[in-house]
C-alpha cells in the first residue's frame, strides 16, 4: 500500500467495526484526548487544543462516527460502541496517562469506557457540562425530563435542523445573561452542530439524556474534575453536574454561574486554566 501526501494531512484511525474516524493531533508532552459533544466534532476544542499545546500539553481530539470527517455510518451510536472508538484511539496512539476531557454526551462515553477498558490508559478525567448521569425522567428518577417532551423536541428539530440550531444558538451561550459571543462565531458553532448525519444526530441525543450512567458513575476510580454552568438549558445543573458531583467519589466540582451548555468557547479561559491546575496537582 503507498502512502499519500493526504495521509499525512488528513490522520484517521479505524474502530473495532472498521469505522474510518478522523483525528487531531497537536503538540507533546501530557497526553490530553478531548471527547466532543452531540453534533460537534473535533474542531470545536481549538479554544482550548491551541494554547495547551503551546503549553506542553499533548492535545488530540477526534470527530465522533457520523459527526465531521469521519465515516457517517448508519449504526454504532449506543455508548458501548462509542467508547470502544474512543478504545481504539488511544490504543491506535499508544497513549498512556491520559487526561479525557469530555463535553456535554462526551462525559457519558468516557465514563462508559471506563467501566469498558478500565483505567490502564486513563489517570485523570474532566466532565464538561455532562448530560450524565441520567437527564430522563424514569420512575426511581422523577425529576428528570419528561419522555414525551423530550421526544417532541427531538422531531421539531429533526423536522428542519438549520432552523432549529439558529433558533437555539443563544440558549446555548445564554448571551441573554451577559456571556459575549460573536454573530460570526455563533454562526460557526451552528454550522459545526449541522455537520453530522441525520442519523447520528437523532441517535446520539437518544444515547446521551436516556442512558442510566448512575451506578458507572459513583464506581469511576479517579480523580475527576466536573465543571458546569448554572445556566445550561442543554443539560440542567439540577439533573447533571450538581448529581455528578454526589456520585463521582473522588471529584472536584466547579459551577461556573451564569454560564450554559456553550461553557467550552464562553469561558475557555477560565476552563484552560482550571483544565492546567487539575493536571498538575491530580
Amino acid at each position: 500500500m503507498t502512502t499519500s501526501r493526504e495521509d499525512f494531512l488528513m490522520p484517521y484511525f479505524e474502530s473495532l467495526d472498521g469505522t474510518s474516524l478522523f483525528y487531531t493531533d497537536w503538540g507533546q508532552g501530557t497526553p490530553v484526548v478531548f471527547v466532543s459533544g452531540a453534533w460537534l466534532s473535533s474542531s470545536s476544542w481549538e479554544f482550548q487544543m491551541l494554547p495547551l499545546s503551546e503549553q506542553g500539553i499533548h492535545c488530540i481530539a477526534f470527530d465522533k462516527r457520523g459527526h465531521g470527517r469521519s465515516d457517517w455510518v448508519g449504526h454504532g451510536y449506543d455508548y458501548d460502541t462509542l467508547a470502544d472508538d474512543l478504545a481504539a484511539l488511544l490504543d491506535h496512539l499508544d497513549l498512556r496517562d491520559v487526561t479525557l476531557v469530555a463535553h456535554s454526551m462526551g462525559g457519558g462515553e468516557v465514563i462508559r469506557y471506563l467501566s469498558r477498558h478500565g483505567y490502564d490508559r486513563v489517570s485523570r478525567i474532566v466532565l464538561i457540562a455532562a448530560t450524565a448521569p441520567l437527564a430522563i425522567r424514569t420512575p426511581d428518577n422523577p425529576e428528570g425530563i419528561d419522555r414525551a417532551v423530550f421526544d417532541a423536541v427531538n422531531a421539531d428539530r429533526t423536522k428542519d435542523r438549520p432552523r432549529w440550531m439558529a433558533q437555539n444558538a443563544q440558549a446555548f451561550f445564554a448571551t441573554h445573561l451577559g456571556n459575549k459571543i460573536s454573530a460570526e462565531l455563533m454562526e460557526w458553532t451552528v454550522q459545526k452542530c449541522l455537520d453530522c448525519s441525520a442519523k447520528a444526530a437523532v441517535e446520539v441525543i437518544k444515547t446521551g439524556f436516556c442512558t442510566d450512567l448512575r451506578e458507572e458513575s459513583a464506581a469511576v476510580q479517579v480523580p475527576t474534575l466536573i465543571i458546569h454552568g448554572d445556566a445550561d438549558a442543554s443539560a440542567p445543573i439540577h439533573l447533571c453536574g450538581r448529581r455528578l458531583a454526589k456520585l463521582v467519589p473522588d471529584n472536584v466540582y466547579k459551577e461556573y454561574p451564569g454560564a450554559a451548555h456553550g461553557i467550552f468557547i464562553t469561558h475557555a479561559e477560565q476552563i484552560n486554566q482550571d483544565l492546567l491546575d487539575f493536571i498538575k496537582e491530580s
